[in-house]
Parts: C-alpha cells; sequence; structure tokens
C-alpha cells in the first residue's frame, strides 16, 4: 500500500535550501516524487510511498531546513503516483 500526497509549502522557504532539503529527507525515506518553487513564493511536493514514511516526511517539512520559516504545510491526497525517485523541478 502507498500514499500519494500533493503539499504546498509557505514561509521563508525560498532562497533558504528549501528543495535541496527537501529531495535529501525524501530520498532518505525511500519517496519518490518532485518538488519545485512556485511562482507566489511557496514550494510545492509530491510525496509517494510508504504511509508511515509519507507522515514522516509532512511532519519534517513543517519545520524544514534552520534557515526556513515555516508558517503553513497543506496537504492534498489527490496526487497522481510518481515513481522512478526524487526529483527537483523548475520553478512554475
Amino acid at each position: 500500500m502507498t500514499r500519494n500526497v500533493r503539499v504546498v509549502i509557505t514561509g521563508r522557504v525560498q532562497g533558504v535550501g528549501y528543495r535541496a532539503w527537501t529531495e535529501r529527507h525524501a530520498l532518505r525515506r525511500g519517496l519518490s516524487g518532485w518538488v519545485r518553487n512556485r511562482v507566489d513564493g511557496s514550494v510545492e511536493a509530491v510525496f509517494c510511498g510508504d504511509p508511515q514514511a509519507v507522515d514522516d516526511m509532512l511532519l519534517a517539512c513543517r519545520h524544514g531546513p534552520r534557515a526556513s520559516e515555516v508558517t503553513q504545510v497543506t496537504t492534498f491526497d489527490d496526487a497522481e503516483p510518481v515513481g522512478g525517485g526524487f526529483v527537483l523541478l523548475p520553478t512554475a
């Protein structure tokens, strides 16, 4: 069984290494998906994998890297499954 979620993280999350941090932590948890900056200043990601690993990643996203200041993590359970590792995408 897998869980697929899309998240939008707001706060001071661009220019602080949030995408690279997300990639490292997702890979450590064996998740597939992607992460990208959005033009509105937020970060968006899709996490696919073991439900407990996804839940752990969502909790970690509430803190992010040291230089970030996360104000909100909004979760959507409408993500399409993504396989083949975890990648950084261009800003959308």
